[in-house]
């Protein structure tokens, strides 16, 4: 192996290197702060942060987003196997150069909101949600959504503003 070719092996292993560790301390965070919740929130009346716009309010989400796929346990934990080989199929796909880097942080969160919630309906048969804009009547949220939508809407703009179609076709043809 030349001295090329083992520093690119390097910087590709650092690469993934730091992928695991974001995503575990971005799946700290999520459950830290449903941690807090349990302990503050659990049996109280919502917190109001801004009167009729934005409140903390305890939640167990036994669905998906909207309250879609209520109690199908197994439908999700295989959807999170399934979300996690693509994902990590994917950042094995994108090109370890700073251009691309943009991609790698949305797998990053997709896997770390997949993982999040995941963890929530392993322990507890439900996830915790908390985050409520009362003004449009959102559903409530939390952490793991949160990163999980952001992903999304990051996406759906390098897409269609910021990747040209030669560079997409480069991550999704490379062998």
């Amino acid at each position: 192996m030349s001295i090329e070719n083992s520093n690119k092996q390097n910087g590709r292993i650092r690469h993934y290197m730091m992928a695991v560790v974001s995503v575990c301390i971005l799946v700290f965070l999520d459950q830290f702060t449903k941690e807090i919740v349990v302990q503050q929130l659990k049996g109280q009346s919502a917190y109001v942060l801004i009167r009729n716009v934005f409140q903390l309010e305890y939640l167990e989400n036994r669905g998906a987003a909207f309250g879609l796929f209520q109690n199908q346990r197994i439908f999700f934990y295989i959807s999170v196997l399934v979300i996690s080989l693509v994902v990590i199929w994917f950042y094995g796909k994108v090109p370890m150069e700073k251009k691309y880097l943009p991609l790698r942080i949305c797998a990053v969160l997709i896997l770390s909101g997949a993982f999040g919630n995941c963890i929530d309906r392993i322990r507890l048969n439900y996830v915790v949600d908390f985050f409520y804009f009362k003004l449009i009547n959102f559903p409530i949220f939390n952490v793991a959504d949160i990163y999980v939508t952001v992903a999304a809407f990051l996406l759906i703009v390098l897409v269609l503003f910021y990747y040209k179609e030669e560079e997409l076709e480069r991550v999704f043809h490379r062998s």
